[in-house]
């Protein structure tokens, strides 16, 4: 039985599989990545690389074995997304894996914007599945944010259509650890449950401004626009417009308050509080 990671040279990826050498020895981890080459430090620390391709199934075929706890980090390309999590699912039901963990999207199927409905479906695939499951409902990563801020210090505002609305985020770092814990602790406190996953505290766009703005010592606003004019503005820097309209819809969410509750689930899986934003922000300016 091994523990086994998809997507693992991804962002969350890799923190997931750090939190997990911090808890259980190498040759009990698995990952499952595209590029090999890619992979290879992970190899030198003694984790077992698989090699597989979500959007080929064929080759997830001997990917899992039964008794495997598996967590399916959810795909990036947005539109792609079932029929991949659909080819994971299928394998990993067919080897008999112990646990599949999934990592969808903050308020599950009560989630009303467009974002969540890939995640809603996949959810619904793996209940149909009969697979022993744990849903993470990941909230919003700070570093959605933080990873943008050149432009933010560039033009000296924040640009959203998102209002006056709250959101909850967590650091990255403090989702991995969640996925961990539900990874290497007892099964039965965690087999077919959902975690509604989100920071201890929700913040504004302006707020967020102001703590860029006390940070760098420069003038930051934020600057409230219609959908309309953001999905301008987005599509004339080089968004694609689908994605575009995708991230216009997210911040209209926002506004209705969707990413907005702070559960304390994720506080609990890790054992500590969650990541201030004020620290996600001085990482992202002392990288910048």
């Amino acid at each position: 039985m091994s523990i086994v990671v998809t997507g693992a040279t991804g962002q969350l990826g890799r923190l997931v599989i750090d939190e997990l050498l911090t808890a259980v020895p190498a040759a009990s981890v698995a990952a499952v990545v595209r590029d090999k080459e890619k992979a290879a430090d992970l190899a030198e620390r003694g984790v077992e690389l698989r090699i597989a391709d979500y959007d080929r199934p064929e080759s997830l075929a001997d990917v899992f074995e039964e008794g495997d706890r598996v967590l399916l980090i959810s795909g990036n390309e947005v539109g792609r997304r079932v029929p991949q999590h659909t080819a994971v699912i299928s394998a990993a039901k067919a080897a008999g894996v112990a646990q599949l963990a999934y990592t969808g999207i903050l308020g599950g199927p009560e989630a009303d914007f467009r974002l969540a409905a890939e995640h809603k479906e996949t959810e619904r695939l793996i209940l149909d599945s009969g697979l022993p499951y744990t849903f993470l409902r990941n909230g919003w990563y700070t570093e959605n944010y933080t990873g943008n801020l050149a432009p933010v210090l560039a033009h000296g505002a924040v640009v959203a259509n998102a209002g006056e609305g709250r959101i909850a985020s967590a650091a990255r770092a403090d989702y991995a650890a969640a996925a961990a814990a539900v990874l290497t602790g007892p099964a039965e406190e965690h087999l077919n449950r959902a975690y509604e996953l989100s920071g201890d505290t929700a913040w504004s766009l302006a707020e967020y401004a102001a703590e860029i703005a006390r940070q760098t010592g420069r003038e930051i606003t934020y600057r409230e626009v219609p959908a309309a004019s953001h999905l301008e503005i987005l599509t004339g820097v080089g968004v694609p417009e689908p994605f575009a309209a995708i991230l216009v819809d997210v911040d209209e969410a926002i506004g209705r308050g969707a990413l907005a509750a702070t559960t304390g689930d994720l506080a609990r899986l890790t054992g500590r509080p969650t990541t201030p934003i004020a620290d996600t922000i001085a990482e992202a300016l002392r990288r910048a």
